[in-house]
């Protein structure tokens, strides 16, 4: 085998490996959420693959001509990347998006595939391993490059190929690479014929699997696997998922209508907390961009500004949800940093409603951030989150901690029995540094037959108990919602 070969075979290979890698957190995404949890399983199990293929792989070589062994290698690892899709569609399902479950979904689908994928590169050391005078300039040289391969396959599929193509296009076209250079290799190693025709059936079989998998997404960005249902008992209502998450409902012919309870608990803060008139919005979050439209229909004449990171959630919402993108200011990229260029002292209200899977981004739950978009509100203005929790509330009562430790009056609604830890769901935060008129949210919330209720002074206090302030330097969101 040539020097050339020799590199070629272990950049690829090396590439390909974290190819796979970074598209698990992509096609895991609809059945388990996009959590720190997810990519930890993920990575953990890449990882362990890795180290197994490279030792058996280095054995394996030692035992029996390498030879022999390559094509087998690359074709092997081509088909498990084949499959890689129609295996996670068929067990996703009945997975949770607990740390065990996802590290089973991991193990199922990219294990086998980044253990055999790793194996190639020991193979081909041994090949081209002529003396033991030059084991460590051989060894070195293609563990760079094997490196340098699986850099390459980062930056390659994360910052082109994920939004390039469907998770389930790239995995065949890599499958497809790896089959043919493994019968590249085994015929010029002059492998069995019976061999080659067992192969080219296998690889047949494997590829209509790969392409006959439903999929679960009807569109696939960057980001997210989005659907949009329509709403059979409201025709003109539509149902927005991303992910796991049931995120937003839009009534095409009606911007008023809140489906959702957080949404109507919106829509009661809005109208208890601002004067009338016109009201200027800024929205961390447009999935459906129910509530920015509500505001610039309720209250029209002021400045409504949207920062949504994914921008095919706009083009989506504006072929299917009916939103008309020149209503809003709408800022494409991560809220953190697209909040820099929006102006201060100018809204009357910031509406958190940003997910990352069932949790909120944790970089937009820090006291660093409260106090980053603090500064855009006008002198009387608020913020209202929305965010998701379960008992023992970690999550919801280490973020009004970190409210409370920003402003000066925070008030929380939830369903009684959330309140108490008793069941969990949305909880809906309000947050502004002049006092906030309970007794009105109160009012609006039983005119809007809300189950739910409102708390704030001493009862919040006690809601928040020894809680923790989430700073940039500690959020451990996810934890805190699993806990």
């Amino acid at each position: 085998m040539s020097a050339l070969t020799a590199r070629a075979l272990v950049f690829f290979t090396s590439a390909a490996v974290l190819v796979l890698e970074i598209l698990a957190g992509r096609m895991m995404a609809p059945y388990v959420g996009v959590t720190l949890e997810t990519f930890t399983g993920i990575i953990g199990t890449v990882l362990a693959g890795i180290s197994i293929g490279s030792w058996l792989g280095g054995r394996l070589a030692d035992r029996y001509p390498p030879q022999r062994i390559l094509p087998i290698v690359l074709i092997g690892g081509g088909i498990l990347a084949f499959l890689t899709y129609p295996i996670v569609t068929r067990v996703g399902p009945s997975s949770s998006n607990s740390p065990l479950d996802i590290v089973i979904l991991a193990a199922v689908s990219f294990f086998l595939p980044a253990a055999l994928l790793s194996a190639v590169t020991p193979t081909v050391v041994k090949i081209r391993l002529q003396t033991l005078d030059e084991t460590g300039a051989v060894v070195g040289r293609l563990s760079a490059i094997a490196t340098a391969g699986a850099i390459f396959g980062t930056f390659v599929t994360g910052f082109v190929l994920v939004a390039a193509w469907p998770s389930r296009t790239i995995t065949f076209v890599v499958g497809a690479a790896l089959v043919i250079a493994g019968v590249g290799m085994g015929v010029r190693d002059r492998l069995a014929p019976s061999v080659l025709t067992f192969v080219g059936i296998a690889v047949g079989l494997t590829a209509f699997l790969a392409y006959s998998a439903p999929s679960r997404c009807e569109h696939e960005t960057a980001y997210y696997c989005v659907n949009v249902d329509i709403d059979q008992d409201r025709p003109t209502g539509r149902v927005l998922w991303l992910d796991t998450l049931l995120h937003s409902y839009v009534d095409l012919d009606d911007p008023e209508y809140l489906e959702f309870r957080y949404a109507q608990i919106f829509g009661a803060v809005l109208d208890s907390q601002l004067p009338e008139g016109p009201a200027s919005s800024l929205s961390i979050g447009g999935g459906g961009f129910t509530f920015p439209r509500y505001v610039a229909f309720t209250r029209p004449g002021g400045r409504n500004t949207v920062l949504e990171l994914d921008p095919a959630i706009v083009e989506i919402s504006e072929s299917e949800l009916g939103l008309d993108p020149s209503a809003l200011d709408i800022r494409i990229g991560d809220a953190r940093v697209t909040l820099r260029d929006t102006p201060e002292n100018t809204y009357d209200v910031v509406i958190g409603d940003a997910f990352g899977g069932p949790a909120v981004p944790w970089h937009l739950t820090t006291r660093e951030f409260a106090e980053e978009f603090g500064s855009r509100l006008k002198s009387g203005g608020f913020y209202v989150l929305n965010l998701i929790d379960y008992p023992p509330l970690g999550f919801a009562r280490a973020q009004t901690a970190t409210l409370a430790a920003v402003f000066d009056h925070v008030a929380v609604v939830a369903p009684p029995e959330y309140l108490e830890g008793q069941r969990g769901g949305n909880f809906v935060l309000v947050a502004s540094d002049t006092e906030l008129d309970i007794d009105a949210l109160a009012t609006e919330l039983e005119d809007r037959d809300s189950s739910s209720v409102v708390i704030a002074g001493d009862e919040v206090t006690r809601f928040v108990g020894d809680a923790e302030i989430l700073t940039d330097d500690h959020a451990p969101v996810d934890q805190l919602i699993t806990s």
